[in-house]
């Protein structure tokens, strides 16, 4: 018979949501995309097939309320928007290459 679980195992966690939420289906991708430099809407669209406009709006507005990237808009004709990582969302990039890692090790195993 297994142990039953603490009723305090979470005593320690803030008990309002999260500040930051990390886990969307394109977070990750987003954050390794801008690893290098700033990138423009559609330079991020064109790497993400399967990901339609208003998705990956909703993604970068979300990141960008969590202070994961930064939106800067340039005073031009046409107007150029670039998204960047935040310091915080540079903090996520080692996270990411293990998460990636671990899929590449593991990910044999569940393929027929």
């Amino acid at each position: 018979m297994t142990q039953p679980l603490d009723s305090e195992m979470f005593a320690h966690c803030a008990p309002v949501r999260p500040p930051i939420r990390i886990g969307g289906k394109w977070t990750a991708k987003i954050v390794v995309c801008l690893t290098d430099a700033p990138r423009r809407f559609s330079e991020l669209e064109a790497v993400l097939p399967g990901i339609t406009p208003k998705v990956l709006t909703e993604s970068l507005r979300a990141m960008e309320r969590d202070g994961l990237v930064t939106r800067t808009a340039f005073d031009e004709h046409p107007p150029r928007v670039e998204y960047a990582l935040t310091p915080l969302g540079r903090t996520l990039l080692r996270p990411i290459a293990v998460a990636c890692q671990w899929t590449r090790m593991f990910i044999r195993e569940r393929l027929p």
